[in-house]
Parts: structure tokens; sequence; C-alpha cells
């Protein structure tokens, strides 16, 4: 992203905010991992996507029409001494020349100003309930004003929800986001082939995993969009298994389930394969049936389609195939009706996807389902889980977990599979691991 996107950005909010009001944004906080050591600093997605801005301390202020200036951005000061201990802040110049402020004050001096530049405004744009101190500080300005009525302040009269407004505007990818997410989508592409060149019998789960960020920072990103998942055998049945740290064994299948974020766009992939390169019979039927779920959901991404069609391609598809196979007994239209192929589907299809992994945008409009628009992107995963022990299963079927996800994004005639690079069809991926 650069300046002008940054800008583009704030001067549409500020059109749907209209004269008479004040949007106020404050960037995340810094988070204590142990003692004296801080988690990696990211900015909120919010905050950055309008600014840029990629320091802690900080708060972005959007005041359409103000004749100083628009966008105020309090920030840290200069600090030679602080600095050399944490790193080259930009100070107030930096904010005004290298990130498009049109006004830029000492974050210290926020209580002091800020009241100023609340009074007189109908509206105050700001996300209740996110930072419960922030919402302190915004609502001790307030009563600053309060205070002041008779001697003739004007106070807000209205508080709107400006991620509502926000968010929609996130949902639609621009071209230098899209462009963003298929350099992530590419990179983790590449970390999964990585990944299944290098599996074999007897590794970890852990080494696995150092696969993944190795080929990730190789190529430019600096973290992953989310914990990556790395789970052999049964431990593919855990949705969100965190700790990698068993041992593959022959035999089983690994669910590889990460991504890369790159210049503040996440990507999203799941694959699944062989430990020792070769599917068993049950494995591959299974298989099979989630990749025809995979492709038949992806068919359904296009516009004018609403946000549920993908899900409910991939629900008919599983549900037709488990009765195949002898895993549900009856009536397809039955069992999706009593959602019968949650016993070994459990989850969505997909999800939005965008700067937050689980990206922002609602998905109805009242009780609608949401159209899909040119612009939209989405993941696409259907999955088959059967956890050692389940009920009324044959013991051959246990413990194989299946998942495949790729990144999907809307255009004006259909889709682009962003995730194209990672090989998902059985055939190819035992080719390469051979």
């Amino acid at each position: 992203m650069n300046l002008t996107d940054f800008s583009r950005r704030r001067r549409r909010l500020m059109q749907t905010m209209g004269s008479g009001s004040i949007a106020i944004l404050p960037t995340a906080q810094e988070r204590i991992r142990n003692r004296d050591v801080e988690y990696s600093y990211r900015p909120d997605s919010d905050f950055y996507y309008l600014t840029g801005f990629p320091e802690p301390e900080a708060v972005a202020v959007l005041v359409p029409h103000r004749k100083q200036g628009e966008y105020i951005l309090f920030c840290r000061e200069r600090d030679p001494e602080m600095e050399t201990w944490h790193g080259r802040r930009a100070g107030l110049d930096g904010a005004r020349e290298a990130f498009g402020a049109d006004d830029a004050f000492p974050i210290a001096d926020i209580d002091e100003i800020l009241p100023g530049l609340m009074e007189g405004k109908e509206r105050v744009y700001y996300t209740m309930g996110v930072n419960p101190e922030f919402d302190g500080q915004v609502m001790g300005w307030l009563n600053t004003l309060r205070r002041k009525v008779r001697s003739g302040a004007q106070t807000p009269g209205e508080f709107v929800a400006l991620d509502h407004v926000l968010h929609d505007m996130r949902l639609i990818k621009s071209r230098a986001e899209l462009a963003a997410m298929r350099t992530a989508a590419e990179i983790s592409a590449q970390a999964h082939v990585r990944a299944m060149s290098s599996c074999q019998p007897g590794m970890s789960e852990l080494q696995i995993e150092a696969e993944l960020l190795h080929e990730f920072m190789r190529h430019g990103s600096h973290y992953p969009a989310y914990s990556s998942i790395v789970a052999g055998g049964a431990n593919a049945c855990i949705l969100h298994y965190r700790e990698n740290s068993d041992l593959l064994n022959d035999g089983d299948l690994l669910l590889i389930d990460a991504g890369c974020e790159f210049d503040y766009y996440a990507s999203d992939i799941t694959r699944t394969f062989p430990v020792n390169g070769r599917f068993s019979a049950e494995q591959r039927a299974l298989y099979e049936l989630v990749l025809e779920a995979n492709y038949a959901a992806i068919e359904q991404v296009h516009p004018n389609n609403h946000w549920n069609d993908p899900h409910e391609a991939a629900v008919k598809v599983i549900t037709r195939g488990l009765v195949k196979l002898g895993l549900l007994e009856g009536r397809v239209p039955k069992l999706i009706k009593d959602n019968a192929y949650r016993q070994f589907f459990m989850h969505r299809t997909g999800h939005w996807l965008g700067m937050d992994v689980h990206d922002v945008g609602d998905y109805k409009i009242g009780d609608q389902w949401r159209q899909l628009e040119p612009g939209m992107t989405l993941t696409i995963e259907p999955g088959i889980y059967i956890a050692p022990g389940t009920k009324a299963v044959a013991r051959k079927w246990w413990g194989i977990g299946i998942r495949i996800e790729d990144d999907v994004a809307v255009t004006r005639d259909g889709h682009e599979v962003m995730t194209h690079g990672v090989p998902k069809e059985p055939a190819e991926i035992e080719a390469l691991m051979a």
C-alpha cells in the first residue's frame, strides 16, 4: 500500500461521515508476554487500514472539513534515548511527512486537545467495547465538554459504531489489496509444498512447522497470519490443534493449516497428505470426497450468488458421499435437513479473508445471506473428521481428519483461486512426495 491508498480510504470514510462529525480510532496496545518481554507488535487492523502507521501509542482522528486539516494523528514524539533502546520513531514530523497526517500532536497531550476537537460536533464515530480503557478516555472527554455546557460548549449528541461503516469498506478489496493477498498466498503455497517435500515418518510436527516458518520468512513475510496447525494422525480431528509436538507416524495423514501475513494481509491454506507419501484406500476415499466438495463450493463463488451457496454445495457433496461410503444412512435431503453430516463436518465451509484471517464484514444483511460481489475474498475449506472411538463407525475410518482449504477472490465474471500453487489432487501430492 502507498500513501495514496490510505488517503483514498480516509476520504471515502469522511464522505460517509459527513459534516458535523468526528471519528476517533486508537491503534492496538502493546501486550506483555512475560515480565519485561512484549509480544511482537502489530497495529490494529482498522487503524492501519486508514493510516498505514505501524507504531504503538497512536490515535487517528478524522474531522471532515476541518480547516487546519482533516486527518490528525496523535503519536509518540522523537526521543533519542528511547529510540536507542527500542527503535526509531516517526515523531510528529514523520507523521505528517511520511504518513500523510495533516496535523500531528504528542500522544501525551491527547486529553487536552481531543475535547476541543469533539466540541460542536453532532456525531462521534467510535468503536465502543473493544478497548475498555480507551472507552473510559472517550467518556472522560465527553464529560469534560458537558461540564462546559453552561459556558456555551456544544456536546455531541450521537455515537455511531465506526466498525460497522469501516468493515463494509474493508470487505471489498482494492487492486493493491488483492496484489498483497496474492503474494501472501504464493508464499504460503511454497511453504506447503516445502512441507510436503520434507515430510517423512519419524519427524515431529514441530519440525514441519519450522519448514513452514523458514519459507515464510525467506520470501519476506515476518509472521504467520495465525498460529499454524500441524496435526498428524488423530490430532487432525481437533479443529484448532495447536501443540504441534507429536511425532509423525508411518501410515497417518498430516493436516497442515498455515498461512503467512504479507504487508498486513493474510493467507489461509489447508492441505492434508500422507506422512509416507501414499494414501491408504480409506484415506483416499475420504480425501477425494472432501476434494469434490472443495471444487463444488469454489464453483459457487461468483457475483450474485449468496454467501451460503458454497457451503450448501459442500454439504450436499459430503452428505451424499458419506452415504455412499456407509458412514451415514438415509435419504440425502433429510440427512441435510437434520444436520446429520455435522457429526463429521462440524464447521462452516469458509470465512471472509483480508487483513485479519477471519476478516470483518457481515455475512447477512437483515435476515438474508449477503450476495457476493467482485473484490470480496473468502476461504473455501470443507472437511471430514472421524475421531478415534466414534460410535457406529468402523475402526478403519478412525483417526482420519481431512481439510482442504483455498483462498478465493470474487471477480467480475466468476472467481480466482489465489492458492492454486499448492497441489491438492491425490496423484499430484503423491508424485511431489515421491
